[in-house]
């Protein structure tokens, strides 16, 4: 009878780690970008965030995903709109409160393009 292979630990790069966890590296902690991270510990860092995540998550930088998502609008709506990089979720709330003409038009968009999602999938 043969025994078991030993359990593989499953790690990843920082970079893919900080994607899965919605955060950019460049604003995580040096020793979080230095090493690889597992499986577990990714698992442990989502359902009990240290401190420096939930601050990531609650006050940014945020990832172009998560700008696109606050503010209502695409991913190449950010770009259309100048927005290329990281922004703070204070800068996310002045772009809100200053609501642009681009913002106003890519939110349209946006809306319009999921609406017509919608009802070709309910064909």
């Amino acid at each position: 009878m043969t025994s078991p292979k030993p359990k593989t630990i499953q790690t990843m790069k920082p970079a893919t780690a900080a994607k899965k966890l919605g955060v950019p590296l460049s604003a995580t902690p040096a020793e979080f970008q230095a090493s690889v991270v597992s499986r577990d510990e990714l698992n442990e860092l989502q359902s009990t965030p240290p401190t420096w995540l939930a601050d990531l998550r609650r006050n940014g930088p945020h990832t172009k995903q998560v700008i696109a998502a606050k503010l209502r609008v695409s991913i190449a709506g950010l770009i259309r709109g100048g927005i290329t990089g990281p922004l703070t979720t204070a800068e996310i709330d002045a772009l809100k409160a200053e609501n642009p003409e681009w913002l106003e038009r890519e939110r349209s968009l946006y809306a319009e393009a999921r609406k017509e999602a919608l009802r070709l999938k309910q064909r």
